[in-house]
């Protein structure tokens, strides 16, 4: 489905200034461009889905679609099968269903929040969503998903601390991609959840003409590091419909990895990963992750044991 154009007017003013966040949020026509081995739910969330909204591909997690808003849409977006289809927010129904779910299957250990972006449920609704599933279970480590931080951080206060500080386990799982979105009011709003107790980790997904830039990288790695955010995925890009021109060639991704694995500490260096395409989960990426290669296709063998393609772009 094609993704509605909407960015917040605060990254707006970001973007104005900086052309790498303006691709990443505002519409191209290479959009139009699907390929034959692109899908709009390249991840298979609608396989793996026993319940509605939740997502159980690993034994011992799942990802509950509480939301289909986001502060603003990213043009690379993997999910727009669900963000901004119309489903709005999780109903009580739903969530019933769900909790349901986890109470009946012990093995799960960790619960994902996302969407959508979690952080755009009001308050109460989130509350709510954090209440029944620890009516369930108080063991479980619950993750936030978000981009709010840097889209939207007026949004994060002292209130919304306060209403989620009492659920942990939980941990919020930012998406930055460019230190050009960590300002210093995005620092200050993950400094609330630090703060409160709440840990913080961040993905980056790795973008052609966007990041995809040692020094880039490496200040952003050590920037989050810096403000007590640990870097925890690099991310390969997905082969969501109409996102070819953000992939960057996965030989490219190598090098660039394997220099940063020289310029820095273990600690500022987050797993480099990619997402099988075709549901087959998330494993670590090396050159030796790699089974074998053709002309066209890089191979990877799933923690399943089964082997699934990745294309060679150039």
């Amino acid at each position: 489905m094609e993704l509605p154009f909407f960015v917040s007017s605060y990254f707006k003013r970001l973007a104005d200034d900086c052309p790498e966040l303006a691709r990443q949020v505002f519409p191209s026509e290479m959009e139009n461009v699907v390929l034959d081995y692109e899908d709009s739910d390249p991840l298979c969330d609608n396989r793996n889905m026993p319940v509605k909204r939740l997502v159980h591909r690993y034994d011992d997690r799942v990802l509950i679609l509480v939301t289909d808003r986001c502060a603003s849409y990213c043009r690379f977006c993997f999910r727009r099968h669900f963000t901004a289809s119309g489903s709005s927010d999780i109903s009580k129904e739903e969530l019933q269903d769900i909790v349901g779910y986890i109470a009946r299957h012990d093995n799960i250990r960790e619960i994902l929040l996302s969407g959508g972006d979690p952080l755009m449920l009001a308050n109460s609704k989130l509350v709510s969503v954090l209440s029944s599933i620890r009516n369930v279970r108080r063991d479980v480590i619950v993750r936030i998903g978000s981009r709010v931080p840097v889209f939207l951080p007026d949004r994060i206060d002292e209130s919304l601390i306060d209403a989620i500080r009492d659920f942990k386990p939980i941990w919020l799982i930012s998406h930055i991609n460019h230190p050009a979105e960590l300002t210093d009011r995005a620092s200050n709003v993950l400094s609330l959840f630090i703060d409160a107790g709440i840990p913080v980790a961040n993905q980056t997904v790795l973008l052609r003409d966007i990041n995809d830039n040692i020094t880039i990288l490496e200040e952003l790695f050590s920037s989050l590091l810096r403000i007590g955010v640990k870097p925890y995925y690099l991310l390969q890009g997905d082969l969501a419909a109409g996102t070819s021109h953000f992939r960057v060639p996965l030989e490219r991704s190598f090098s660039l990895y394997e220099k940063l694995s020289c310029r820095l500490s273990g600690l500022a260096l987050p797993v480099f990963a990619l997402d099988l395409p075709g549901g087959g989960g998330k494993i670590a990426l090396s050159r030796s992750s790699v089974e074998y290669v053709d002309d066209n296709w890089y191979y990877f063998r799933s923690r399943e044991g089964k082997i699934y393609k990745y294309p060679r772009e150039e």
